[in-house]
């Protein structure tokens, strides 16, 4: 049975899709003869509000945003030698230097190394260096480009990128990109568990005031989301239409941003505000919603909407999304040109005033988008058959 270590700053659900990515496979991976093992950057005390049946190391913060860590740096120096394959998940913090660096004195001293792979999440999106609202990150970004990033990603085995379009956008970011391979395993959820009451009632112990039916969004707030064009476009909608589903915002509700969009709606009653959702609250969520909707300018897998999906629920994107092709091409939606709240409109309008019959085929339509896209073991099989065949290859 091979081994795979997984590095990844944190593993705190909180963080965003990435860490979601691997708790989703390992179950899988393992069915598959593939172990699995995490090394991150979290407190050793931390804990997580599920119980993973994986060994994670915690070695603690690293120094500054970019989260500096000699205590990674030694760790992999003792230990990277005893995993096949190393996959590092997201960029442009220190993890990935440390691997590389790792790497670089193992083959040095003639010791046995790991092939690595890099999975970038989405993270050389050319949006993050276009972005108006990301100026100094983007210098920043093109600075630790020249200094780590590029020698990182430029000397792995292998890019994993989780859809075609991702694959493309990466070439488009940065000048002296020049990966070994690149290579789209896609990526996959598990089902999510079967409906029950109790998910029911702890959703509704989050949102006591929630009628019958609402839309759903459920995801970071953060202003790539588009949660301002959300609040616009359904503050507009609501006001012609008042007995349009209440708009139900579920995030963490601690940031600075998160605070400005809770006063932007605060005059709406029908906009709900519900904190972080997980487990039996989450897929209450999802199963009582009659749309999820996210307005993202740019999504590079959004594990959220795949769940949508395969709780039978229509979802409203961009095609700033990456998977809006194979939403668009299965009919599970309704996918917008881009972030604009009048776009956002003219999609709840359509979706209020959509027949029954016409939605409950929608419904069907993202189930099936779910099972023929996104399942978690076709999407696993590739993987492992991929980090196999890369383990083959003999280098020098």
């Amino acid at each position: 049975m091979k081994t795979i270590l997984h590095v990844i700053t944190s593993m705190d659900p909180q963080t965003g899709g990435p860490a979601q990515v691997i708790r989703n496979s390992v179950f899988y991976l393992e069915q598959l003869h593939l172990n699995n093992e995490v090394v991150c950057l979290d407190p050793e005390e931390v804990t997580y509000p599920m119980n993973d049946l994986f060994t994670i190391y915690k070695l603690g913060r690293g120094k500054s945003a970019f989260q500096y860590s000699s205590k990674l740096d030694q760790w992999l120096l003792q230990h990277i030698s005893r995993y096949d394959a190393v996959v590092v998940h997201g960029i442009w913090q220190y993890h990935n230097y440390a691997v590389y660096k790792a790497v670089k004195k193992l083959k040095a001293r003639k010791a046995k190394v790991p092939k690595v792979v890099i999975m970038p999440h989405g993270m050389l999106d050319p949006y993050f260096q276009k972005s108006k609202t990301r100026r100094m990150k983007a210098l920043r970004n093109k600075i630790v480009w020249q200094l780590t990033e590029r020698k990182s990603i430029n000397a792995a085995d292998a890019l994993f990128f989780t859809c075609e379009e991702e694959l493309l956008l990466a070439r488009m970011a940065f000048k002296g990109y020049r990966p070994k391979q690149e290579l789209d395993v896609g990526l996959g959820i598990q089902s999510p568990p079967a409906f029950v009451p109790e998910m029911k009632n702890e959703f509704l112990q989050k949102c006591p005031d929630i009628g019958k039916g609402y839309w759903l969004f459920l995801s970071r707030i953060h202003e790539k989301k588009g949660v301002d064009i959300l609040i616009d476009a359904y503050s507009k909608i609501s006001s012609k239409y008042p007995k349009v589903p209440d708009l139900v915002i579920a995030g963490p509700k601690d940031s600075e941003y998160a605070r400005q969009m809770m006063e932007k709606a605060k005059t709406n009653e029908k906009i709900h505000f519900t904190g972080m959702l997980n487990g039996a609250s989450k897929w209450g969520g999802f199963y009582g919603c009659k749309a999820y909707i996210l307005p993202s300018h740019q999504e590079n897998f959004g594990i959220a909407i795949v769940e949508a999906l395969a709780c039978r629920k229509p979802v409203v994107i961009t095609k700033k999304v990456n998977i809006w092709r194979e939403i668009a091409d299965g009919n599970g939606g309704l996918v917008l040109e881009e972030a604009d709240s009048n776009l956002l409109y003219g999609a709840f309008e359509r979706l209020y005033q959509m027949k029954e019959s016409d939605l409950e085929s929608m419904e069907s339509n993202a189930y099936n988008t779910f099972k023929e896209k996104f399942s978690i073991e076709e999407r696993a099989a590739v993987f492992a058959k991929t980090i196999d065949a890369i383990c083959k290859v003999v280098t020098d």
